[in-house]
């Protein structure tokens, strides 16, 4: 599925959550709904979903904790916390967005690496990606990243043209808060 698919399904199941007789959606409507705001690194929407959930829908659909246990580590920005989370068996009603999930959650970690580090340890890399170090550092060598393999550094190499145009307060802000975040770690 694309995004644009995304975005019409949120859209969805957004109105049937609105709509749902007694203002208890079907636990599918929610498990969908959460998987999609965590795609789309919404994670206020995300927040706001889960507790608006019933309790009662809660405990009896334990993949919601499993969802929304992806979403907390997402909120901490605990890159291998977000990988153990995303290491479950899903429903067929997740388990596509939550495959996506588990790309773009990667996706953003390689970008931030690259913008944020000159050198990197493999076991970072390796921690922020979710992929083991024999598989890290061929993904890594296609990327054109350099590792030294006696003191187990990687070169992260930007990408050519990252900060052509204007980009958003926004945009910079959550950038900046990613990079202090790491630094923090």
């Amino acid at each position: 599925m694309v995004v644009n698919t995304y975005d019409k399904l949120a859209e969805d199941l957004q109105r049937q959550e609105l709509e749902a007789v007694n203002g208890i959606a079907p636990p599918q409507v929610y498990q969908q709904l959460l998987a999609i705001y965590l795609h789309q690194n919404d994670l206020c929407n995300a927040k706001f979903l889960w507790k608006r959930i019933p309790n009662s829908v809660k405990t009896s659909t334990p993949e919601l904790a499993n969802i929304w246990a992806v979403g907390k580590s997402m909120w901490k920005r605990d890159f291998p916390a977000i990988y153990q989370a995303l290491n479950v068996t899903w429903s067929d009603t997740v388990a596509d967005i939550m495959k996506q999930v588990k790309e773009v959650v990667r996706a953003r970690a390689v970008d931030l690496i690259s913008q944020a580090y000159s050198s990197i340890t493999l076991d970072t890399v390796s921690a922020m990606t979710g992929l083991p170090p024999d598989i890290c550092i061929p993904a890594c060598a296609e990327k054109g990243w350099t590792y030294e393999a006696d003191s187990k550094i990687i070169h992260p190499v930007r990408k050519p043209g990252e900060h052509l145009g204007q980009t958003s307060s926004e945009d910079q802000l959550s950038k900046l808060t990613d990079f202090v975040s790491f630094l923090e770690n």
